[in-house]
């Protein structure tokens, strides 16, 4: 698939875009992809202290959601796995993604039928299932996204995504805390599961919207290369094979190696470094050695045959190879911008609640104002970004969200010399929020023009992987650079952040547009 990522187009042509019905599907899917994220993070967070769950052990469970950041493993299977019955029931994209919401659906009925306080084990499990089929979803609705509509309409798509995945983000977690309180008669007070557990069964229910747009949307077209590509189902089942394989020697890895990590955050402390980077450190180097226990495992089914050779090549080399073939030495640049675009709102972001928090603000303004009214002008903003990149062309309005981005960032430094008022804080969020949405519609666009069909699902999820790594790295020491020096220097430092990625957009544009002039 290419995108003319500089093309422009009247108002007019722009505004119908919002009429289209697979724009209007991509809403729907974006709720069900932003219903569960919540759901293993805080509202899960919330219902484990509540039942007295020690609070070192309630960030463990964040460790659920790692799929999201390492989706790109199992996406190949997304892309060429067929599944029995389904696939030729419903096509590819629509088979996995109904698979993916009854998995969803199915995690949460089984966290609902566990207490924390005698079944946190279970909870656990539940949690890393959800999280498993969460991502598989976002997997296939991202692919379905690209695929579905023509190139003209993936601003909009995008922007309509967006909304709807803020909107089950605002169900799941101030949805779920309201449904709650109610279930428990409004006593905060005394752990009632049985509330819990009916949130969990309601936003199970929610889950529905999603299975139903999957049954009314139509299977967008397979890529004609993927037809020339005959396997047999023994070579499905053993390339299902070596992915359970790698992902069993993973958790293998992760299981057996917290002597080794522990010995060596202890030995780092003795030497001077400080507890939190030792304990940074530590625990990467044991997501190394499980990452290596899974390559390796790997490479063994490959070295004696078990595993199919040419389908790990089409699956998981070809993607990569693909990409560099159609861009040249324009991927590295390409790959740079995906990776750094982000860094100035994410940096800053590390630290917006405490900062709230620290300035003087009461929860209740935190809640309304960042939140709820911060929601609205996030969507606002996706729609508006979609409209401007439909009208002026993806990579102008990428530009312009960034520069924004860096803005608003200043806009932060100034609220921090300010005492505490709620108008100002509105203007600050209303600036910060409508230009991340203005920013985010346009980098999924841009992200959804460099895929190829052939392997939509492989290459986005490398796409969304990357876009957050280094910039959620660097957001680990927010809180060491904001002590060091103060909130204005920290919001001005992290605006100049982004000023390099501007430069960046420039030129990647200028290559792109000499490279559509050949």
């Amino acid at each position: 698939m290419h995108l003319d990522a500089n093309k422009t187009r009247s108002w007019g042509e722009a505004w119908q875009s919002f009429k289209h019905p697979r724009v209007i599907s991509a809403l729907f899917l974006g709720f069900s992809a932003g219903l569960p994220i919540l759901l293993i993070f805080s509202s899960l967070s919330i219902w484990l202290r509540e039942a007295g769950v020690e609070r070192s052990m309630v960030t463990f469970f964040s460790w659920a959601a790692l799929g999201y950041s390492f989706k790109f493993v199992w996406a190949p299977l997304v892309d060429r796995l067929p599944l029995p019955w389904l696939t030729t029931a419903l096509g590819r994209r629509r088979a996995w993604l109904l698979l993916a919401q009854f998995a969803v659906m199915a995690a949460l009925l089984f966290m609902a039928s566990n207490d924390p306080r005698n079944g946190l084990t279970w909870v656990a499990i539940g949690a890393v299932m959800l999280g498993f089929s969460s991502a598989t979803q976002d997997i296939v609705i991202d692919a379905w996204r690209i695929e579905a509509a023509e190139r003209d309409l993936q601003a909009m798509m995008s922007s309509s995504y967006i909304a709807g995945y803020r909107i089950g983000m605002l169900v799941a977690g101030a949805g779920s805390l309201a449904l709650a309180s109610w279930f428990s008669g409004g006593d905060e007070i005394v752990y009632h599961y049985s509330a819990w557990a009916s949130v969990y069964q309601c936003m199970a229910a929610f889950m529905l919207i999603g299975v139903a747009t999957t049954l009314i949307i139509s299977e967008p077209e397979a890529d004609k290369s993927l037809s020339s590509q005959n396997y047999g189902t023994s070579d499905y089942l053993r390339f299902l094979g070596l992915f359970v394989v790698a992902a069993s020697a993973f958790v293998a890895g992760f299981i057996l190696s917290p002597t080794l990590t522990n010995e060596l955050n202890s030995g780092l402390i003795d030497l001077g470094m400080a507890k939190h980077l030792a304990g940074f450190f530590s625990e990467t180097i044991r997501l190394f050695i499980s990452i290596g226990f899974g390559v390796v495992a790997a490479w063994l089914m490959l070295r004696f045959q078990v595993a199919p050779r040419a389908m790990v090549r089409d699956t998981y080399v070809a993607p990569f190879s693909d990409f560099f073939n159609r861009y040249g030495k324009l991927a590295l640049y390409i790959l740079l911008l995906v990776g750094t675009y982000r860094i100035a709102d994410i940096v800053m972001g590390a630290v917006a609640n405490v900062f709230y928090k620290d300035m003087g603000y009461s929860k209740d303004q935190i809640a309304a104002i960042t939140k709820t009214f911060g929601l609205i002008m996030t969507i606002a903003g996706g729609f508006l970004g979609g409209l401007l990149a439909v009208r002026y062309g993806v990579m102008r309005i990428l530009w312009l969200g960034g520069l924004l981005a860096a803005i608003s960032n200043l806009l932060f430094a100034m609220l921090a010399g300010m005492s505490p008022e709620s108008w100002m804080l509105a203007v600050v969020i209303a600036a910060d929020n409508l230009s991340a949405g203005i920013a985010s519609a346009a980098f999924v666009a841009f992200l959804s023009s460099l895929t190829n069909r052939a392997f939509t699902a492989m290459q986005y999820a490398i796409f969304s992987s990357l876009m957050t790594l280094f910039p959620k790295l660097l957001a680990g020491y927010s809180g060491t650079v904001v002590d060091a020096i103060n909130y204005p220097m920290f919001f001005i430092g992290s605006a100049f952040l982004g000023l390099p990625v501007l430069l960046l957009i420039s030129y990647v544009q200028r290559l792109m547009e000499k490279r559509e002039e050949l």
